[in-house]
């Protein structure tokens, strides 16, 4: 499903990818579904999420009716929270640049999609350069009123520039928006995460879009409308019965464990939801079921949410086994202070020297290089006897976002990583690889560090090989040599992939990884030599890498990821010792921080 031109701005038109979560409402999916086929910016995919359908969905999205239609079958309900979760999820792995994201009873009019784009695309950004964040459109009911349900607020206390740069593309500043139909900038979900599954209703859609609006630009555009057909037109505010322990229980956490809304901002937001909750039990005709739903919803409050990966891992459909060898790409990312010899060392190291080679290898090359390394990349490339995927970079990007690249010009999902100055052990793959086929999404290695040569061992970092200890230290330290990883594409994209965070980039993801869901597994033998050259401790310290330790720890503390204790002892342990000196930091990182056991050989 190609995108329309954006004949507006005469670039290539932006990649927006539609996400759709339903649940018994077959006759208004197939609306819907309609609806986004007749759009004039055509969605280059349509994400469709069915929760356990019972009406005859299944079988509809079976049938022809689902081509060209990305299907996700859960086995159980688990609310728009947690279907938007998946579904997002799933989205990611389009490499879009907008995510829409719709109820199944909305039915957008043809112009919705690219009124949405065209403010994205023409705004002039905020104060950093970003394009909005979120952009929700107008939602009516069917007899063409303003449904009540989904009327945007202006943002409160809006700058005049705000307002000015909103007027330019015809809308106004938002703080919050509705599920019904949001376009949320992909690059913004990389770097804020998924929506919170355990939400399951109501104040899912609030919490994710103050989270990603944040320090940023939320649009409300009423020349993208689209029609929300609810049974009845009326605003949720409306007795809710049992429901309103969900919106009890939301609104706690919203308050008290998200990071959407500024300390201010709580406080303004939260007598508001007092006021609203008045209104509520003032008009209900069964208060003491409110009552009972408040006082639950109160406790439960209380508690911190489940991560996704505890809420969704019993709705998941079991992967297929697969029917022989999963076919694998190797990614290695080189650049101009890279040796030729240590990379030619590493290449053959990982390919044909390998019980099990990969199927192809893409060579990121990190902007340009010296004649030397780049006769050597020519010459890998010409005499591979392994098909060479070969993508130079103009400019020089760093780690992160050339691995991102690597990641999308890669043929296959599963994907190993080595970096240009390390060894392979011959059966690194054959080893690592059956765990992959056997369900996990990351696996990691042992290796050795070694100095002039792999005979000159001098120590040995031995990860955790327990799930639930990877999973239980990741939030201080990273349990993966990421020299050593082999994961899945989709876990990687679903987490965002990589960012540009020097030497912390790997962390970060696998964290995201591991806490979204993915299942991880490590290997406790060494499976790869790596280099530990002069100066490899002191880049480990110093300002900047205090900077992005920092930065690491801020990210983690609002994606939810640590608590507030958890933020400090990190901030306390891992950035002080970025300041001490080298020796002390050798000897801490080895003891504090590295996946270490053994002891080097002197």
């Amino acid at each position: 499903m190609p995108a329309a031109p954006d004949s507006a701005s005469g670039s290539a038109p932006a990649r927006v990818v539609a996400v759709v979560v339903t649940w018994n409402r077959i006759e208004l999916l197939q609306e819907s579904v309609a609806a986004l086929r007749a759009q004039t910016h055509l969605p280059v995919a349509v994400v469709v999420v069915d929760n356990a359908s019972t009406d005859g969905t299944a079988e509809l999205l079976n049938s022809d009716f689902a081509a060209a239609l990305d299907v996700v079958r859960l086995s159980e309900n688990t609310g728009g929270a947690g279907g938007f979760t998946v579904g997002v999820e799933r989205a990611l792995a389009h490499h879009p640049d907008l995510v829409w994201l719709l109820d199944d009873d909305t039915v957008p009019t043809p112009t919705a999609a690219a009124e949405l784009v065209r403010a994205w695309t023409g705004h002039p950004g905020d104060e950093h350069g970003r394009r909005p964040a979120v952009l929700a459109s107008k939602v009516v009911w069917t007899d063409g009123r303003d449904h009540p349900m989904n009327t945007p607020r202006p943002k409160p206390g809006a700058r005049a520039a705000e307002r000015a740069a909103a007027e330019t593309v015809g809308a106004l500043p938002v703080r919050s928006a509705s599920f019904v139909s949001i376009m949320c900038d992909a690059d913004r979900i990389r770097e804020r995460g998924l929506p919170v599954a355990d939400y399951f209703l109501w104040n899912d859609d609030f919490e994710y879009s103050t989270r990603l609006i944040r320090d940023g630009v939320g649009l409300y555009c009423p020349a993208s409308v689209v029609v929300h057909k609810t049974k009845v037109f009326g605003s949720t505010d409306v007795d809710p019965g049992e429901r309103f322990f969900f919106e009890v229980r939301n609104k706690l956490w919203v308050f008290t464990r998200s990071q959407g809304l500024a300390p201010a901002e709580k406080v303004l937001y939260g007598g508001s939801t007092a006021r609203r909750w008045a209104r509520t039990f003032r008009a209900s005709a069964d208060r003491g079921t409110l009552r009972r739903a408040l006082g639950r919803g109160l406790v439960a409050g209380l508690r911190r949410p489940r991560t996704n990966a505890e809420v969704l891992a019993p709705a998941r459909p079991d992967a297929p086994a697969p029917t022989g060898p999963v076919p694998f790409s190797l990614l290695i990312s080189t650049y101009g202070g890279d040796d030729p010899g240590y990379l030619r060392d590493a290449f053959v190291s990982s390919t044909t020297a390998q019980t099990r080679p990969p199927a192809e290898v893409v060579l990121v090359q990190d902007g340009p290089v010296p004649d030397a390394l780049a006769a050597e990349i020519a010459d890998l490339v010409a005499t591979s006897p392994v098909p060479v995927v070969h993508l130079p970079l103009p400019a020089n990007v760093g780690l992160g976002p050339a691995l991102d690249a690597g990641l999308a010009a890669a043929a296959h999902e599963v994907v190993a990583r080595m970096d240009a100055d390390d060894v392979s052990v011959p059966d690194r793959f054959a080893r690592q690889l059956p765990l992959i086929e056997a369900g996990a999404d990351i696996v990691g290695a042992g290796l050795l560090e070694f100095g002039t040569d792999v005979d000159d061992v001098v120590g040995r970092r031995t990860p955790p090989t327990d799930p639930d200890e990877i999973r239980r230290v990741i939030r201080f330290r990273d349990p993966f040599n990421h020299p050593t990883v082999v994961y899945r594409r989709g876990a990687v994209l679903a987490a965002g992939g990589y960012t540009d965070m020097a030497l912390l980039e790997d962390y970060l993801l696998f964290t995201r990884m591991v806490e979204a869901g993915a299942v991880p597994a490590n290997i406790g033998d060494p499976l790869v030599y790596y280099r530990v050259g002069d100066g490899a401790y002191a880049r480990r310290g110093g300002t900047g890498l205090l900077r992005s330790e920092l930065k690491l720890q801020r990210r983690f503390r609002r994606l939810g990821i640590t608590s507030r204790t958890e933020y400090l002892r990190n901030v306390a342990v891992r950035g002080g010792y970025r300041l001490v000196p080298e020796g002390v930091r050798k000897v801490a990182y080895r003891r504090l921080l590295a996946n270490r056991s053994g002891s080097a050989r002197r």
